[in-house]
C-alpha cells in the first residue's frame, strides 16, 4: 500500500520550491534544450561534448523538476504567524537555554527548508521532536548522534521565519 507522506512546509519555504520549479521549467530547461538541439545539428554525437553534457544536464533538470513537483504536491503549507498556541508546534521559534547557560533560538521548519547553521531545524530532527508539544518552562532531553543535551524552553513565538 502506497501511503502519501505530508510535506509540512512554511509558506515562505513553499514559495522557494515553486520559484525554483518555475525557473527550471521556464528558463533552464528551454536554454539547455536549445544547446542540445544546436549540438545535435553539428553531426556526430558520440564525441560531441556539448551534446553529451547537455543531455546529462537535461536529465538532471528533469529529475529535479520531478522531485520538486512531488514535494509541492505533498505540501501542507503552514503560516507560523497564524498559529495561536502556548505549545511548541511546527512553525514555532523557540528560545532555549542549555546546561551551560547558553541561549539558542530554533525555528521549526520543513525538511526542504532546514538550515541548522541558521537555527532552522527540521520538524523531524531530534531537537524539534523533543520540543514538540512542550511549553515554556519545560525541560527537554535531546538524544542525537552527538550525545544527550538538556534544554529549558524559555520562550515560544509564532512569527515570520525568514
Amino acid at each position: 500500500m502506497n501511503q502519501k507522506k505530508s510535506n509540512y512546509i512554511t509558506h515562505i519555504g513553499y514559495k522557494v520550491l515553486v520559484d525554483e520549479l518555475n525557473l527550471l521549467i521556464k528558463e533552464e530547461r528551454p536554454k539547455t534544450t536549445e544547446i542540445v538541439k544546436w549540438a545535435a545539428s553539428l553531426g556526430d554525437r558520440s564525441e560531441n561534448a556539448d551534446y553529451i553534457y547537455g543531455k546529462k544536464k537535461l536529465r538532471e533538470i528533469d529529475r529535479r523538476i520531478r522531485f520538486l513537483n512531488s514535494r509541492i504536491d505533498d505540501a501542507v503549507v503552514i503560516n507560523p504567524t497564524e498559529i495561536k498556541s502556548e505549545k511548541v508546534q511546527f512553525g514555532a521559534t523557540v528560545l532555549v537555554c542549555n546546561e551551560e547557560g547558553e541561549e539558542k533560538t530554533f525555528s521549526i521548519v520543513g525538511i526542504d527548508e532546514s538550515k541548522p547553521a541558521e537555527g532552522k531545524i527540521s520538524w523531524v530532527s531530534p531537537i524539534a521532536k523533543s520540543m514538540l508539544g512542550k511549553t515554556v518552562g519545560d525541560e527537554v532531553l535531546v538524544r542525537s548522534p552527538k550525545g544527550e543535551m538538556e534544554y529549558e524552553i524559555l520562550e515560544i513565538n509564532y512569527k515570520e521565519i525568514l
